[in-house]
Parts: structure tokens; sequence; C-alpha cells
């Protein structure tokens, strides 16, 4: 058995084979840059050492640093992860070069595997239906297209999770599809290669988990439906699909079977299909690691996926046999990202005032959140991924939504509302779904969530505003004239305080407060609260005017008091009370007079300039691209505007508070 694992990864993944290493007695190294240095998968692991600054291609992408320490730590193996090198044959043989094992596949077979292109032309000798696609240059791939039609999709030869993938309608919008897409290929898998494909209208995703050992054994651990996608990532996953016939199911496993045994797959890998509307199948790709979707197989089948892989490495023969594996009950999955769905879901890092995660039996949260919480924008958005487990779909789903709302997540943006309103949807409880389903129903799921937002009494978070304030008052010490004095000034203050919420002034006139109840009038109308007092709880237990609530309450700063309630998030300050810092403002004001200045709306990297100084554009012209959480945004003039200066280079990193480019008036 591997006796030392260093695992070439960070964040959930890299906890979460660090979890199932440590049952079976196997020790592990973790490897972390230096802004991950208060992560808790450098914590967590027996061993961890730095690796660099922050820069991927130094640190989680540093193929001879990586084997270097797995060399001084004396690991006998290395387990990639997902995403990064998971996918990069060069260190499968760097691994074996070192003398190392790698948990995974051979490197020949992870070249043909793990490449889009040359995984199609394998597959397609082995008579698997696939769709039409297109490979080569730009201008090769820009001369053939019409062959095939449009729309096509523009995806990443070399990787997954949605990395550089592009719909395109027409051949004018092609060539800077292809550009964008290799840019983002080339930083995130080190690989720039494309190719297109023809995009089928409303498919469904369904991939085959497959496990297969170093004796030429393969085995399939049935399929996971992964259908709701936004930016062409998954963001929702169940196990069993409830698209599949039980022929389907089985026919699609044999298919993913055969190609496993063709290629001599070694290790967990997975074989993912398009499904059209007359349940026609084609394969689509495969991804030859570990994938983020995992656990809702474990759930079904009872079999932990890194484990195997750990045996396989070994050296094992393969444990499982086809006969004996079955699905038991229904699992759903949710990714939680650290993003704004209403704003093009757009990435929000930043540090978190509160991270409470939901408790039960049939709940699982893989996440590697550590105090401090801190979302880096150096690294994909997902914070976490939600796992519920039910004897049917419907009892998952019902366990998922309750999950979801028990989820408290303060301080940045998050997806957590739109996930729970798509499971409400009668087309997600129905199956009348594609993956196109967030792209054209985004708009209505945020009016959803607006709605149920607005049913929300607006009571609730102002009086829990008062109420967490009072629960955190400072102790007075007795003969001590200064605490005396403070506390009562703070009582005299907090008798007639103002609250602002959403840009809306409340003034309050406080009768009596005292432990456990409150009363008050808010605006004029009358409140009674009764609340559980719990100095070191982040939920509140609360009545108001008879009516029961649970929230959940943080205090990011000085007169700022945050509530969460259902999935809803309300921030209530204090007039009264001075806070630490503004929020920087998202929205850019138009050019006046004087000009305007155009800054990041979040932390990243500059990675393209689209304009000159002295350049005239028009509202709505991209300015630059900045790159952050490993997806490109578009930095947009907010107006009509002459470039006046340009105070950045490609290549920069820029908080939101620097100032990227100023706009003149247009002449």
């Amino acid at each position: 058995m591997i006796k030392k694992l260093l695992i070439a990864n960070r964040g959930e993944i890299a906890v979460r084979i660090i979890r199932t290493a440590r049952k079976m007695g196997i020790r592990t190294v973790a490897i972390y840059s230096e802004i991950d240095k208060s992560s808790l998968h450098h914590s967590f692991a027996d061993e961890a050492y730095c690796i660099g600054k922050s820069e991927l291609s130094e640190t989680y992408l540093n193929i001879p640093a990586i084997i270097h320490l797995a060399k001084s730590s004396h690991c006998d193996a290395l387990h990639p992860g997902y995403g990064f090198l998971s996918e990069n044959p060069a260190l499968v043989k760097a691994c074996n070069e070192a003398g190392i094992i790698f948990v995974g596949p051979e490197a020949k077979v992870m070249q043909v595997m793990g490449n889009k292109v040359e995984a199609r032309n394998f597959v397609e000798s082995l008579g698997v239906p696939l769709s039409k696609g297109l490979a080569g240059d730009s201008s090769s791939i820009l001369g053939r297209v019409d062959k095939i039609g449009f729309p096509v999709l523009v995806k990443a030869a070399g990787g997954g999770g949605g990395k550089g993938m592009r719909i395109v309608n027409d051949k004018a919008s092609l060539a800077e599809a292809l550009e964008t897409a290799s840019r983002e290929a080339k930083n995130y898998f080190a690989d720039g290669t494309v190719y297109v494909e023809k995009y089928l209208e409303e498919p469904r995703h369904i991939e085959i988990q497959i496990l297969g050992d170093n004796f030429g054994n393969v085995v399939h651990l049935f399929e996971r439906e992964c259908t709701i996608q936004r930016r062409y990532q998954k963001i929702i996953e169940e196990a069993p699909s409830p698209t599949l016939t039980p022929e389907l199911r089985a026919l699609m496993g044999e298919s993913a079977v055969k190609i496993g045994k063709a290629i001599n797959y070694s290790g967990a890998g997975t074989i993912e299909f398009l499904v059209d509307k007359q349940l026609d199948f084609y394969f689509l790709e495969m991804n030859t690691r570990i994938q983020v979707e995992h656990p809702v197989t474990e759930l079904t089948t009872g079999i932990d996926i890194v484990e195997e892989q750990l045996y396989i490495a070994s050296g094992q023969v393969l444990r499982l046999q086809q006969n004996d594996l079955k699905q038991h009950g229904h699992s759903i999955e949710c990714r939680i990202y650290a993003e704004d769905p209403a704003n093009n879901f757009l990435p929000s890092p930043g540090s978190l005032s509160l991270y409470q995660k939901p408790k039960g039996d049939f709940i699982r949260v893989d996440d590697a959140m550590n105090t401090p919480y801190q979302v880096s924008s150096f690294f994909d958005p997902m914070i976490a991924k939600l796992i519920t487990h039910g004897k049917t779909r419907e009892e998952a789903r019902f366990q998922m939504i309750e999950a979801l709302q028990n989820y408290g997540i303060h301080g940045i943006k998050n997806n957590i509302s739109y996930l729970n309103a798509i499971l409400k949807q009668t087309d997600f409880i129905q199956n009348t779904i594609s993956t196109r389903y967030c792209a054209e129903h985004t708009e209505s799921l945020l009016a959803d969530i607006e709605n149920e937002r607005n049913k929300i009494p607006v009571l609730l978070p102002l009086a829990i505003s008062l109420v967490s304030q009072s629960i955190k008052k400072e102790k007075v010490k007795p003969n001590n004239p200064e605490n005396i004095w403070r506390k009562i000034g703070y009582w005299r203050l907090m008798m007639q305080p103002e609250l602002e919420m959403e840009g809306k002034v409340f003034r309050c006139q406080i009768h009596n407060i005292k432990p456990g109840e409150l009363s008050a009038d808010i605006n004029s109308e009358q409140v009674m609260a009764r609340f559980e007092e719990l100095e070191e709880s982040q939920s509140i237990e609360i009545q108001i005017n008879g009516e029961p609530f649970t929230t959940y309450v943080s205090h990011p700063e000085p007169g700022k008091v945050i509530v969460s309630y259902n999935t809803h998030v309300f921030e209530v300050t204090r007039k009264d009370v001075l806070p630490a810092q503004s929020d920087f403002n998202l929205v850019f004001d138009s050019v006046g007079e004087s000009g305007s200045n155009i800054t990041s709306p979040m932390p990243g990297k500059v990675i393209k300039i689209a304009v000159n100084e002295g350049d005239a554009v028009s509202k709505g012209d991209i300015l630059l691209v900045v790159e952050a959480m490993k997806m490109e945004n578009n930095i947009l003039s907010p107006a009509d505007a002459v470039v006046d200066r340009i105070n950045v280079v490609a290549g920069n990193l820029v908080d939101s508070n620097t100032t990227l480019v100023h706009l003149a008036p247009p002449k």
C-alpha cells in the first residue's frame, strides 16, 4: 500500500483526499501557495510545504517544484485531485521518472483521453456515437466551420469545468471566441489548444463514472445527471439521472466500460455524454480524474471513490464486480459559489463575516473553509459542495432546500438563493430541463427570488439588528467610571437609533429591551419580540409579533449587522455609528465634465487592454479584461467618452480601489 501521499492540489478536494488517506493509515503532504498559508488543507495534512507566492505557473502548475517537494518529503505517491495538473501527462511522466506513484491513468492514456480532439478520434473508432467536430488552428477552423453549421461550441481541448467554453451562433463571432477560449485554456490548463463541435439543441449532460485497474478490469458506478449549468459549468448534479430509462442506463454504462477497456484505463474516470430529446446519446469527452460531483455517486453506491483510487494505484486488483454494484436512493449536489447571479454571475471574492454549514443525518458538506474565512480571487469561485441523500428524488430535493435555507454565508455575494429557486421550479421537479436552462431562465429565477424576499417582513432584519446589538453590548466592570459612562452613552443613543437598510432610513423608538425581550416602534409600527439570548451563537431564534423565525447574524464592522433568513441576506447599518470603511461601488458613474475613474469590480489581474489613450469609445465598449477566480470579466465603458489615461498594463494585479482607466467627456 501507498505509505505517504502528496496532494498536488488545494481547497476542498485536497481536504477530501486527506480524509480518506487518513482513514486508510496513509500519511499526507499538502502543498500551498503563500496566499493559502492559512488554508484548511494546509493545516489538515500531516505535513505542508509552501510552493511559491501566488501565480499558478509558480505554484499549483509548477511540475518541477511539486516533484521536488514530493521527493524531499519522501512521498511514494501523488494524487492530483481535479483541475490544475490533474489531466496533464507531463506530471505523470515526471512522477514516473522520479519513482513516484501517480494516482491516475498512464501518461499515454491521459494524452489520448484527456485531450478532447484525440479522445473523439479514439472513440469514433470504437463505434460509440459522437457529435460533429473540428480541430486545428483558428484559420483552419474558420475555413471549415460551415461544414458542421452553427451554432457551435468552442472548447478547450485539454481541460474541463467549463473553462474556455463558448457557444457561437455565427461566423463573425467565432474568431474572437477562439482567441478568448485559447487564452483561458492556456492560463488554467497550460494548454491553449481549442476545438469546436456542433451544438445540440436542448441537450442533457449525463456522465458515467468508471473505475479500472492495471489488470484490464473496468466497471461503471452508474450515471450522474449534470444538466443544470451556468456559464457551461455544472452547478447542480444528481444520481441517478431522472432522464434515463433502465435500457438507456445499461447501454450508456456498457459504452463507458467499452471505452475504458479499449484504452486500458486505470483509476477513476468519467465518460461524459450528451443526450438529446429523442434519448439518443453522443460521446462528449472523458475526464481522466476524479470529478467535482463524485459525492452523489458515493452516496448512492456506498463506494468511496478516492479509496478505490488509492487501492488501484497501489497495484491491487479492482475490488468491485459489476453485478454487485447497485444504486440506492437518490442524491443531489449543489455547488456553492462566491458569485452574484444578479450581476451575470460576477465573482465575489472577499472576507466572510459568517460561515455556518447546515447539519443533518442526510447532509454532506465538502469544503475547505478555515478561520478567518477568506475567499481568494486567484482561484475558482466554488466555496463548497452541499450534498443530500434520500430514499427518493423528492426526499433528496426537500432535504436540499432545507439545507440551503440553513447555510449562512455573510460578507460576499453567493448563489445559495439562486440554487434554492431552481430546486423549487416545476421544470426541475418534472425534469423538463436542458443545459440551456439557466441561460434561458435566470431572469425569471431572479424575479422569483425577489418576490420571495419581498414576502419577508421588513421588521425582521431591523428587529434582529436591535436585538443583536443588545446581545453584543459591552459588559461593564465594577468601579470603572470610563466603562460606566460608555454604557450610559450607549444606551442613551440606543433608545432612539436610526437604522438604514437597502437605501431606506428607519427611525426606532425602543420602549423596553431586556434579556429575551424587545418592545419598540419602527417607523411607528409596533414590534414585540421575544428571542433567545446566546452570546456565542451565530443564530438567533426570535418571535416577532408572535411569528417565529430562525436567522443567522454577523457583525462585520461597528454599526453594521448582517441578517440572513431562508437564503435571503439583509444589511442593516446604524446611522449613529461610523463604519470602518465604505463598500466599493460596483456601478460606474456617468462620465461628467471632470471625467470618470473606472475601477475593477473585484480584485484580479489585468490580462488584456482593448483601447489606447486618445481612443473614442461608445457606451458598452470593452475597455479591458480583468481575470478573477479563473473567469474573464469585461470592463465596459459606462457612456460615450474618450480614453484619457490608462493606469495599468497587462499582468498587473489590481483591487477594487485601483483606477484602471480615466475617461474624459466626448469631444
